[in-house]
């Protein structure tokens, strides 16, 4: 059975990017991988009622309540699940670009500090008790200042299931603060996370010094 690794990060971080990167160094190394994105936007039904919400169509961010969106998310990879299982079995590292930490991240930053470990154990017990999603052994935390991130966003080819140049989350720097507020968290609580700074002297790295950076701490 294969490992299973995330690369987490608030929208603009740059999470695609250094995913394509480790699944090459890995392939280099002689090690046997498979890359998956979350959500998958176009490929599952879940994955585009996230595209809906993502664009507005069931209200802002504030209209929609948090345990409600966490379902959609933690069902985009429920229904992924048997893909994800197979992957794990037939390679050496199954590599996520987002997974249930983003969930739990995204959808904590949008409620009160008294709420958020209710919220927080909401969605582990759906992702990985009810759901029974695999556990990560690896995470790799992308952390980009909300304003750099915000300016890659807007350098972004257009996706599949938006037309605008930032979606509802990545249009709000305050909600994009609190979600690497959350993010800092579970890198100071939990094993197997690493933080990799994505600026140096208040400049964006480039993809080549943090895809090293990755490499290393992956022991490639």
């Amino acid at each position: 059975m294969g490992q299973l690794w995330a690369l987490e990060g608030i929208d603009g971080s740059g999470k695609g990017t250094q995913a394509a990167r480790l699944r090459e160094a890995l392939r280099q190394a002689g090690r046997t991988c498979e890359l998956l994105s979350f959500p998958q936007y176009d490929q599952t039904r879940f994955g585009r009622k996230i595209g809906d919400y993502l664009n507005g169509r069931f209200g802002t961010l504030e209209q929609v309540h948090p345990v409600l969106v966490s379902v959609l998310f933690a069902g985009d990879r429920l229904e992924c699940r048997p893909r994800l299982q197979a992957a794990l079995e037939q390679n050496d590292v199954v590599l996520c670009d987002r997974y249930v930490p983003s969930n739990i991240a995204h959808q904590v930053a949008k409620v009160a500090a008294a709420e958020q470990a209710e919220l927080t154990a909401w969605i582990e017990f759906i992702e990985y008790e009810l759901f029974r999603l695999p556990e990560i052994d690896s995470v790799f935390w992308l952390d980009m200042p909300v304003a750099r991130a915000q300016e890659l966003i807007l350098r972004k080819q257009q996706r599949t299931y938006t037309d605008r140049a930032a979606d509802l989350q990545e249009a709000d720097a305050a909600y994009l603060g609190r979600v690497r507020e959350v993010y800092a968290r579970l890198a100071a609580t939990h094993d197997g996370w690493h933080r990799i700074d994505g600026c140096r002297d208040g400049n964006i790295r480039s993809p080549d010094d943090i895809a090293a950076e990755i490499a290393a701490l992956a022991g490639l």
